[in-house]
């Protein structure tokens, strides 16, 4: 039976594997689709204005069109690498409204930069106004007023890309298409692994650091979460306090225990940062995971405030599961559905914990213990 492919998850992957080219594949697409768009615009324009008055239609659409695709390019690889640099080095140390300045004062002057260098070179080796009519010159206030043109014409472009990738950064790769299409305008349901990760010792910790420094504590703490995020095709749900919900989209090819590594992943993520925690907060983080898998309906709520919820008896078994951990001394539980579903090799290292009625429950579910992975 052939596999249906899935955008998103094909998306998030390429993002994982391709960061920077993802990066500069969005910004170079869009920008030459504008550099395009804004051609067909002029070009069409100028055949206008060449019916109302005594002049040669426009020749030359295609040079002007090679003209905007290498434009487009460079523009979008300059945006592309510019932005992986402010989001990977200064996103964690500056604010949300200072990176956006850095990034519109960057191109306002690429903007610029960009249009002075078409005007002094690139018009007078393609562009000949004696096409046009007798003595026809474009005059330097003509070109101020295409100039203003152009600037606001990018400018208005430039919130257009910070707005994708607004939605990016908060839906992930891949969602912003099907949220275009509508596809969760109604309630769909879909097969999702769910993982609820609460931080262990959250009441003590919060009166030792204070509510402050907690804070602070906790927002470092789901940063390094978010960087490892895509490397295990893992998307963000929600956060709840000091509790974050972390959910996997299921398809044949992706039972490949990416939802398993990625708790052990998030541990070493820690580990290796231990000297700044213990150096700012005198405490490593370590949290404990409740992981459970089955169908849920999907759909895009809200008004003021949009979203994409979740519901179904799923979450709540998760939620449940996670809620015990404390009780058997277990950092990581996950239901005996979800483990026969994702190991059927027998990769993981478990210990039974038995048949459990949890809470808000009627049926009891089975409980495992995962202690590791056996290509760990």
């Amino acid at each position: 039976m052939s596999k249906k492919w899935d955008y998103t998850s094909s998306a998030r992957k390429f993002t994982a594997k391709f960061p920077v080219l993802s990066y500069l594949g969005i910004q170079i697409n869009f920008w030459i689709v504008a550099n395009v768009f804004l051609c067909v615009l002029m070009h069409l324009q100028s055949l206008s204005i060449s019916e109302t008055y005594p002049i040669h239609p426009p020749s030359g659409l295609g040079t002007t069109l090679i003209l905007a695709v290498f434009f487009g390019f460079l523009y979008g690889v300059i945006l592309g690498l510019t932005d992986h640099y402010l989001d990977k080095n200064l996103q964690k140390r500056q604010s949300m409204g200072r990176i956006i300045l850095i990034k519109s004062i960057l191109s306002l002057v690429l903007i610029v930069s960009m249009l002075v260098f078409t005007k002094r070179i690139f018009l007078n080796l393609f562009v000949d106004p004696a096409l046009y009519a007798p003595n026809f010159m474009l005059n330097d206030k003509s070109w101020e007023y295409i100039f203003f043109i152009l600037v606001i014409y990018y400018l208005f472009m430039t919130f257009i890309i910070g707005f994708i990738n607004q939605v990016n950064r908060k839906y992930g790769p891949g969602v912003l298409v099907p949220l275009l299409l509508g596809k969760y305008k109604s309630p769909k349901e879909e097969e999702r692994i769910f993982m609820f990760m609460d931080l262990k010792s959250s009441t003590a910790i919060a009166e030792k650091l204070g509510h402050l420094k907690y804070s602070s504590f906790i927002r470092d703490s789901f940063l390094d979460i978010n960087k490892i995020l895509l490397s295990f095709n893992a998307d963000v749900y929600q956060y709840v306090g000091d509790e974050i919900v972390v959910t996997w989209r299921i398809t044949d090819d992706e039972r490949d225990l990416s939802c398993i590594r990625f708790f052990f992943g998030c541990e070493k993520q820690f580990q290796d940062n231990a000297n700044y925690y213990l150096s700012n907060y005198g405490f490593l983080p370590h949290f404990k995971a409740g992981l459970h898998m089955g169908k849920v309906t999907a759909v895009e709520i809200g008004d003021i405030k949009r979203d994409i919820a979740y519901h179904g008896d799923t979450l709540n078994t998760a939620a449940r599961i996670q809620s015990v951990c404390n009780d058997y001394h277990k950092k990581f539980l996950i239901s005996e559905y979800a483990l026969a579903s994702l190991d059927p090799h027998h990769q993981l290292q478990t210990e039974a914990i038995g048949m459990i009625l949890l809470r808000g429950k009627s049926v009891e579910v089975g409980i495992f213990s995962v202690e590791g992975i056996e290509s760990l």
